[in-house]
């Protein structure tokens, strides 16, 4: 994999953002937003995808949303959507990066809509994957993907066993055997400075009545089995966005940037090329 410089920018509340990126900077930016969940991080998140976004000639972006990875986990404050978006956004611009495509996984997708929405001159294209805050928050807690997520994260009792479970739970099971124990391991070593209100309190708004008003060409790509994030709200970008394209993947659930990775990025960087 390639290597990767990092850096940590200093935001509004004191906070901490850490930032890792790969590739020529000088080349156009690629953002990649990870997703929540205990352990997650952009490291980890797009292990996959770096190095041949990299060798496409794109200056691969990896921040660490606040309470994750190695940036700033508070305790005792709402983890809301806006908190992500602003803290992400006063990063990159701190970073030097005032454009880019944006990609983004689960929660890391809507952080990408609404610094679309918020800042529309920053995203070029937007590249979401199983894409969430479009639905009420209420409607992602019955997905079987949410019940089997309910685990011992943040007691001295959350194990590396548990970890592996969470994590086989985000692909489908075909799949589930190739997670990796050095995955495990990252995202376990993570998640043991994590907060509990880094799950217990975010708080995600419904984004899609805003939808129309995303003018950027966007990409969606979607698991068909995916159980945090149903595969029909594909449609809603679709049906309101002016410029959208979709793909869906059988056999996949929610992390098609991993399970269909060599896919992935093959359509991901087709599309980011068209619009260089």
């Amino acid at each position: 994999m390639a290597d990767l410089a990092t850096t940590t920018h200093r935001v509004s509340g004191g906070y901490d953002i850490h930032i890792a990126e790969a590739g020529d900077p000088s080349a156009p930016a690629v953002v990649f937003i990870h997703g929540s969940g205990p352990g997650a991080s952009g490291a980890s998140n797009f292990r996959s995808n770096i190095d041949a976004f990299v060798e496409a000639g794109y200056r691969v972006i990896l921040p660490d949303l606040i309470g994750y990875g190695a940036s700033s986990k508070p305790e005792g404050l709402d983890y809301t959507l806006q908190l992500f978006t602003d803290t992400l956004y006063e990063a990159l611009i701190a970073h030097g990066i005032t454009s880019a495509s944006l990609v983004g996984n689960s929660l890391g997708g809507g952080i990408a809509l609404l610094m679309t929405l918020n800042h529309p001159e920053f995203t070029k294209n937007l590249v979401l994957m199983a894409a969430g805050c479009v639905a009420e928050r209420e409607s992602y807690f019955v997905m079987p993907g949410i019940a089997k997520m309910v685990s011992n994260f943040g007691s001295p009792d959350f194990d590396l066993a548990e970890q592996k479970r969470l994590v086989s739970n985000l692909v489908h099971p075909d799949f589930a055997p190739n997670i990796s124990d050095e995955l495990v391991a990252e995202r376990f070593a993570v998640a043991r400075t994590q907060p509990k209100d880094v799950i217990m309190r975010m708080r995600t708004p419904d984004l899609s009545p805003r939808l129309p008003e995303i003018t950027q060409p966007v990409f969606v790509l979607w698991g068909l089995n995916d159980e945090f994030c149903p595969e029909a709200h594909s449609r809603m970008f679709l049906d309101h966005c002016p410029d959208v394209r979709a793909i869906t993947f059988g056999r996949t659930g929610h992390w098609v940037q991993v399970e269909r990775a060599a896919e992935f990025n093959a359509y991901a960087i087709e599309f980011l090329n068209a619009r260089r």
